[in-house]
């Protein structure tokens, strides 16, 4: 896939959105760093509470792109997530949904705390999904 966004600077974001974690909890930083349609970007961070409820860092970066212009329709390119381990760091359910709603083509970027990353669309991760088109009659 042709990149229209400077990876390298979206990588950079995203491992600099981990180091903003707040997970006193489960010491389990994740970082991730969504890139628009007009080469904006916007990092997030998982945030944890005491009771338990967190907020991932994918949802962060979503809420933060969101909020910063509303009205304004958003088109997503890619999203980054980092974490500090070995294997690569997976959205989970929740994010793969709560990302469906802006976009049907995202570009997952998943890397390894080594800067390694395996790369996957929406579709090989949130295959048969169910978005606002699904509401129209």
């Amino acid at each position: 896939m042709a990149r229209t966004f400077d990876f390298e600077e979206l990588k950079k974001l995203a491992f600099e959105a981990r180091d903003l974690s707040y997970s006193p909890y489960s010491k389990f930083r994740v970082g991730a760093c969504l890139v628009d349609d007009q080469g904006t970007f916007f990092q997030g961070a998982n945030v944890e509470n005491a009771a338990y409820a967190g907020l991932c860092a994918e949802r962060t970066a979503l809420v933060k792109a969101i909020t910063s212009a509303p009205g304004y329709a958003r088109k997503f390119k890619a999203i980054a997530i980092t974490a500090d381990i070995s294997d690569p760091i997976a959205p989970c359910g929740s994010c793969r949904q709560f990302l469906r709603e802006f976009s049907t083509d995202l570009v997952f970027y998943m890397f390894r705390a080594d800067g390694s990353y395996v790369e996957k669309t929406l579709g090989d991760l949130l295959p048969m999904s169910f978005g606002p088109e699904s509401l129209e009659s």
